[in-house]
């Protein structure tokens, strides 16, 4: 009979999905701790509790979730942990058949209801912590989200039935969270949202974005700041303005597009046309020559020809992106997309996404080797396998381009700035040279 201890609680957080959950666990590690809790970020083998943080964005990442949540469902019948608690947006979208189907989960909780997740650990709302957080990123680097939930009807996302209606933070409470970060040794920030671009209209009434980037670039230690996930319908072209003035705002752009073709737009409710985006990206480049522009794809929606499918081919073909990656279209319920038939074969699906995963592999490629014999500003992140592994001010941790300096012939600062010559090239990596 395994009797209890009177050790102190320990709790693991494990995040699953995106950059903005790991921003929700950092919050809720940091308000256990300061509720006296012992917290570690998927590293918690001593832990007697697990807080599971879903994702319930796509197929896969459901899946991924369940899977976990029954691995430490399972741990705990066999008494290796005491107490096991869900949230995030999975939880948020099927509580009540997750505790229909694993009711060995002591509590759910949505996206929304950190007090509760508290409450039930006997921890207090700390308002005090309020602009501080745990990251678990490495130290030079860090996410901030500017905003919460999304105002958009894009029909095949799913993500407004788990976060809600857009709320922006207040510029004042994010210059005081980077000034934090800052303080910790963070250097580069990544400005991250469902939406970027209506950041500010809830609270402003006008599109803040670019105010924003200014009272951030004035945050002593902060070097570089980074935007992801921003809607082209209706962009802001004043953040090219800021952008291409302001050194601190890296010269790059995360804007999913999801496709070209006209109907499929249309279909997918988008707002936008095939012109208009090419306007859009032709305005970015000529306002910032420099651009490192990244944008991800939608393949298999529902109804898409191969005609259609040629289109969005020969637009990532002209386009020339810098960055690109693709996802396959999940069948999401309660979606406005989920009333149309999903009528394109998997296989179809998967064989599509690797054909325009080839295309860009060889711009990625010219690009790349454009590079060669060029100096580069390079932050880095770690040391693996004998090189050092760095990024350039083009790109974003985790899914962008890396650059490889040999740890043989060279030696840099984790966490620092070096000045890198390109020496050879390859689809999706650099190697160079400290100079």
């Amino acid at each position: 009979m395994k009797t209890k201890t009177l050790r102190k609680d320990k709790v693991n957080m494990v995040t699953l999905g995106c950059s903005k959950n790991l921003v929700d666990s950092e919050n809720i590690m940091t308000q256990l701790r300061g509720n006296g809790y012992e917290v570690a970020h998927e590293k918690g083998a001593d832990a007697n509790i697990v807080i599971v943080n879903t994702c319930g964005f796509i197929d896969l990442a459901k899946e991924e979730s369940v899977n976990t949540i029954l691995e430490f469902a399972e741990a705990k019948k066999h008494g290796d942990i005491e107490k096991l608690y869900v949230t995030g947006c999975l939880s948020q979208r099927y509580k009540d058949d997750l505790e229909k189907e694993i009711p060995e989960v002591d509590a759910y909780f949505g996206t929304l209801e950190l007090p509760g997740l508290l409450a039930k650990l006997d921890a207090d709302y700390k308002h005090d912590l309020i602009g501080e957080r745990i990251i678990t990123t490495p130290q030079h680097y860090a996410y901030l989200k500017i905003s919460e939930g999304c105002n958009r009807t894009c029909s095949f996302c799913a993500i407004p039935l788990m976060r809600g209606k857009h709320i922006s933070q207040p510029i004042e409470a994010l210059v005081k969270q980077a000034a934090h970060l800052a303080k910790t040794g963070v250097k580069e920030l990544m400005l991250i949202a469902q939406e970027l671009t209506y950041y500010g209209l809830d609270i402003y009434k006008k599109r803040a974005l670019p105010d924003l980037l200014t009272a951030l670039s004035e945050v002593e230690g902060i070097e570089w700041i980074r935007l992801h996930y921003a809607y082209p319908s209706k962009f802001p072209t004043e953040v090219f303005e800021v952008m291409a003035a302001l050194p601190k705002v890296c010269n790059y752009l995360d804007m999913p597009l999801q496709h070209a073709n006209d109907q499929v737009l249309q279909r997918m409710r988008r707002q936008i046309t095939h012109d208009e985006t090419v306007r859009l990206i032709q305005a970015a480049r000529q306002t910032v020559p420099d651009l490192t522009l990244r944008t991800t794809m939608l393949v298999g929606f529902p109804g898409e020809s191969e005609a259609e499918f040629q289109d969005l081919c020969r637009f990532v073909e002209e386009m020339r992106f810098d960055r690109l990656g693709v996802f396959q279209y999940s069948h999401e319920e309660n979606t406005l997309a989920h009333q149309l038939e999903d009528n394109v074969p998997a296989a179809v699906k998967a064989e599509r996404a690797d054909r325009l995963m080839e295309v860009q592999q060889s711009i990625s490629l010219e690009k790349n080797e454009a590079k060669t014999g060029k100096v580069f500003r390079v932050l880095f992140d770690r040391k693996e396998g004998g090189y050092f592994v760095g990024r350039t001010e083009g790109d974003s941790p985790e899914v962008d381009n890396e650059v490889l300096v040999d740890a043989a012939k060279h030696f840099v600062r984790i966490g620092d700035f070096a000045n890198i010559r390109i020496t050879s090239a390859q689809e999706y990596d650099l190697f160079g040279e400290v100079v």
